[in-house]
Order: C-alpha cells, then structure tokens, then sequence
C-alpha cells in the first residue's frame, strides 16, 4: 500500500512552508481551531485526488497574497519502492501533477494511483445537503476504484453540458438532440450500473459498522433512486424534451441520481440525532475503506479529522476498537485536545508520531 513518508507544502491555505516525515502507522496532529490541523489534511487528500476535499475551485486554496502553491509528496508503494508525486498549481488556472518528475498526460490517470479515504465534520452535508452532496461521495469512490466509470461519467457531463446549451438556443435540431441523447444513454449505463453495484455493496458493510459504534441500537440502510430505475435514457428524454427546451436545461438522467440514507426505515436526516448522524457518517466512511481495501488489495491511507466530535465515549471506544482491529494502513488524526489525543491513540500503538500545528506551522513533538 501507498506510504507518505514526507510532504512538502508551500504557500496551500494557512500553510506558507513546511516539510514533515511521518509514521508509516498512526500520525496524530493537534492544535486550536484554526491553527491548519484540517488544512495539513487536505493536502494530503490533494495529492491523491488532484483536487480540496472542501472547494470546489482552487482560487481558494492559495494562502493569502500568493498566485501559486505546491504540494510534493514522497510514498513508499506498494512494490517497496520510492514515487515522488507533486502538484503545482497558479492563479492563472495552469495546473499540473508529476509522478517521479514525469508530468501526467491527463490529470484524471492520477486518480486512484493514491487511494484516500477521508472523515471529517464537513461529511454532515451528506446528511443535511442536496443530492449533489452524496453523487460527489459516490463519484469520488468509485472514481477512484473504477478506470471505466470515470471516463464514462466524464462523458456524460461533456455532452450534458453541449446538450444544456443547445436547449437555450431558440431553434435547436430535435434530430441532433436525439443523437446526443443516444450518445449520453451509452456513457450514462455503465455510470448507473456502477452505482447500483455500489450501493449493493456498502449498504451490508455501514450497517455492520453501525451496529459496532451504536452497540446495535438502530437499524440503518441505503436506497439508490434514478430515473435510470423505470427507463432508459432516450425514453426519459423524450417524455420530458418539451419541458427541458421551456427550462433550458436538463431536468432528468444520472445527473440527478440521489442515494437516500435510513434509519429504522425513515430518512436519517429527519429522525437522527447528532450523534447518530455522526455515528451513521463514521460507519459510512469505514464501509467505503473496506470496499476500497478489497478492490485494491491493500489498505487506503485514512483521514480521520476532528473524528471524536459528537460522539460519546462508549461510541469513541467502539470506533477504535475498529481501527485497531481491521489491518488499518496509514492513519492521520486531528484533535484539539491533544491529551485526549494521545490518551486514545497511545492505547492502540506505540508506533505514532504527533505534531503539534499554530499558525499553519507544524512541530513534531
């Protein structure tokens, strides 16, 4: 499996400089609010998947008064052998990735090379958010496992957004729509096929993690709704064509896929406490790092930040008893209580590292 044994960090969020080595095991990270524990994090989560795991546009990652930032990183692979991978990234929106110096055709054949499960407070939004919240989980994980989906889904959006623009125009060819439609029905079927299969799959494992943090208190579950479910593609667009030309957009296809998320057969957003909201996202995340672990073979790297926020004790003993007991790889944990920090995670391992994060500076300690 991928090990980060040193990163380097110039000018990313709060972060002006710093260059850190880590422990192949568990890295514990802690600080106030504010001080860059989740932006040190984030970097990492870069250099796996080319992008923040909270924007959406890069122009908010730079520290402020800078056009440019850098993130390289050393892994150990899976093979035993060093890969230096880097991302460079300026203001004019150029923006390039290397492994070993040698620049990516296209960024997207990064993705996966370096697989990264994160947790963070940011994840209620997929509880508490639109249907765009949980397709971006779904895409992530299973862009990150799946060469073929990520191309298809790729597909899809580019001719998604060439068929947008034609329904603005006054007088679009009905006939060139058809073809288009035909041609997103193709890239649109491997994209829902995966994504039953996925639910299919992490639906057993979240409630086998659930049950381990909640002590088997509730029952929770996973319903995957696409339009894709009742027709194909083409039908769907016919039926609604004169709607989408009055809208100007595309009101119906995978695009609009929603995962709803249960508990005791009712949606967990209306019903669920704090606590089991968190507990159901923790257990989600975990599911997603077995499935993960099982296509590649060996073990993600695993974020795990501000992790202990909102749940008891009894359901923070039972989250590390999970992490101690499933053959995790590379951890990384923030907390702002740093004795509570190390009470926990001295318990699990004497093999750790900590660090100690003010200002967007980090000292080992």
């Amino acid at each position: 499996m991928p090990v980060l044994e040193k990163i380097v960090i110039s000018d990313f969020r709060n972060i002006s400089f710093q260059e850190l080595a880590f422990s192949p095991n568990i890295n514990c990270i802690s600080g106030n609010n504010g001080e860059g524990k989740t932006n040190l994090l984030d970097a990492v989560y870069y250099l796996s998947m080319t992008k923040s795991a909270f924007s959406v546009s890069d122009k908010y990652n730079f520290r402020h008064g800078t056009g440019a930032f850098s993130i390289g990183g050393t892994y150990r692979m899976q093979n035993g052998l060093e890969s230096r991978f880097s991302a460079e990234v300026r203001a004019s929106g150029e923006k390039r990735f290397r492994r070993d110096d040698k620049p990516y055709q296209k960024i997207s054949e990064h993705i996966g090379v370096l697989p990264v499960v994160p947790v963070s407070p940011a994840d209620t939004a997929l509880v508490s958010e639109s249907g765009e919240e949980r397709r971006r989980f779904v895409n992530s994980v299973l862009s990150q496992m799946d060469r073929e989906y990520l191309c298809s889904l790729q597909q899809y959006n580019r001719l998604l957004a060439q068929r947008n623009v034609m329904l603005k125009s006054a007088d679009f060819s009905r006939e060139l729509l058809e073809v288009m439609d035909m041609r997103m029905e193709k890239a649109a079927i491997p994209v829902f096929e995966a994504r039953k299969r996925f639910v299919d799959n992490i639906a057993p494992a979240v409630s086998h993690y659930y049950n381990i943090l909640s002590s088997g208190k509730e029952t929770v579950g996973i319903e995957y709704r696409s339009d894709l479910q009742n027709a194909g593609l083409c039908e769907i667009f016919g039926r609604h064509r004169d709607r989408d030309a009055a809208l100007g957009y595309t009101s119906s296809g995978i695009h609009r896929d929603d995962f709803v998320f249960t508990m005791d057969g009712h949606s967990i957003r209306r019903c669920g406490s704090q606590g089991q909201q968190k507990s159901f996202l923790v257990s989600l995340k975990f599911a997603q790092y077995e499935i993960m672990k099982e296509s590649y073979g060996f073990a993600p790297m695993l974020l795990l930040d501000d992790v202990f926020d909102k749940l008891d004790m009894t359901r923070i003993s039972n989250l590390l008893s999970m992490v101690a007991g499933n053959e995790f790889g590379q951890i990384f944990i923030t907390d702002s209580n740093k004795v509570r920090l190390s009470g926990i995670v001295d318990g699990i391992t004497s093999d750790r590292a900590y660090f100690e994060a003010a200002g967007g500076a980090f000292r080992k300690l």
